[in-house]
């Protein structure tokens, strides 16, 4: 017999998925047979394979032990670094600082050490995590490109994740850049619009504008913070998210970020002037987050702003 307590990390799934990704054994039918026959159930009640896991509940499987089996695996998370800068944490997010130059998921050269893995590994060595007791993974509810750093959010729940991927669909958590682009502006603050189309293929965009075919709504607000011999320090606030919005619409409007090698006139160069140094939460309605709402979190020592300081953008 096997006894699992519903905790925050795998509450809202159903019965039947949260068996069968526990139990690599156990064939599905079985499964089905089993909560049929009343020797799996929840709260000592029957349940369904669709039934909604809560916080609290308590699943029993009177089941043999053979089939019962956990696979034991090796964790290749525990290779990351342990580096983290945390902005902000609680029981539900925590607030990461990125740095430039490490990616936020695997790909297919950099699988071990990536932002994501970190998070597991700082997760799992404190006892918050483990994959042999949930189901969840931590995961992060944004992601920002290798060569640009700033703030990632990562949820702690399958709960938080939910409610944090459909806030920031909403346009509910506000996202401020800091960047440094090429020339003086033409006014200390405005808002621009255009149109970008993406080449998925070449991963690219381009920003018209005008309405194209394929093509999608970008706003850009920019404002000024300082500015000197050719180099413009911009807070950037994205009123659309949309790929490479920044870099892309800047350039389409004359003034390219630093370093940017894609979209800017400095080919070769891959360190784009461009951070993600401060977010509002801006809820609405009531949910499990509702206190972080109006909260405001911000990075500390951005190597873009000491650089400019440095007057280094030349």
């Amino acid at each position: 017999m096997k006894r699992i307590e519903i905790t925050d990390s795998d509450a809202g799934q159903r019965v039947d998925r949260l068996i069968m990704k526990t139990f690599d054994k156990l064939p599905k039918s079985l499964m089905f047979k089993e909560i049929r026959k009343k020797n799996i159930k929840v709260n000592k009640k029957r349940c369904s394979p669709e039934q909604i896991l809560n916080n609290g509940d308590v699943l029993e499987l009177y089941l043999k032990d053979d089939v019962l089996h956990t696979k034991e695996k090796h964790y290749d998370f525990l290779k990351a670094s342990k580096d983290l800068d945390i902005i902000y944490e609680d029981d539900n997010i925590i607030l990461l600082n990125k740095k430039v130059g490490i990616l936020c998921h695997p790909d297919g050269k950099d699988y071990i050490d990536n932002l994501v893995a970190r998070l597991k590994r700082y997760l799992y060595e404190r006892g918050e995590w483990s994959p042999e007791n949930s189901t969840f993974t931590p995961s992060l509810a944004n992601r920002i490109d290798r060569n640009t750093g700033g703030i990632v959010i990562g949820a702690k729940n399958s709960q938080s994740l939910k409610i944090l991927n459909d806030k920031i669909k909403n346009r509910e958590i506000e996202k401020y850049y800091l960047t440094v682009v090429h020339g003086k502006m033409p006014v200390k603050e405005d808002t621009v619009t255009a149109y970008l189309t993406k080449d998925e293929r070449k991963n690219m965009v381009t920003v018209t504008d005008s309405e194209i075919s394929g093509s999608k709504k970008i706003v850009t607000k920019y404002t000024v913070l300082d500015c000197y011999d050719g180099a413009s320090l911009l807070e950037i606030e994205l009123l659309t998210g949309r790929t490479h919005q920044i870099r892309a619409h800047l350039a389409h409007i004359g003034h390219p970020l630093f370093g940017d090698g894609k979209y800017g006139n400095e080919k070769g160069r891959y360190r784009q002037a461009l951070y993600s140094y401060k977010l509002k939460f801006n809820f609405s309605g009531e949910n499990m987050l509702s206190y972080l709402n109006k909260k405001t979190f911000q990075a500390q020592n951005i190597k873009l702003l000491d650089d400019f300081k440095e007057r280094k953008f030349i």
